[in-house]
């Protein structure tokens, strides 16, 4: 399953993939502009929106990180 989101803060699109591993569900959020890819693992039987929240924090942290140490 895939997906995209207009991230919030001001970010632009997020596109997220979704595949479910035994009683996990892994979701990759990607930047398409900067192909900043990043991804979280949670229960599959858990929240998809809390995944998906979790992902685009952790996107907009490497995204930030690496933009101070002018990876990108």
């Amino acid at each position: 399953m895939a997906g995209n989101q207009q991230a919030g803060k001001g970010g632009g699109e997020v596109l997220f993939e979704f595949q479910r591993v035994g009683t996990y569900m892994k979701v990759v959020a990607i930047d398409p502009v900067t192909a900043t890819e990043v991804s979280v693992v949670g229960p599959a039987t858990g929240s998809m929106e809390l995944l998906k929240r979790t992902a685009i924090n952790k996107l907009h942290f490497v995204m930030k990180r690496d933009a101070e140490k002018g990876r990108r």
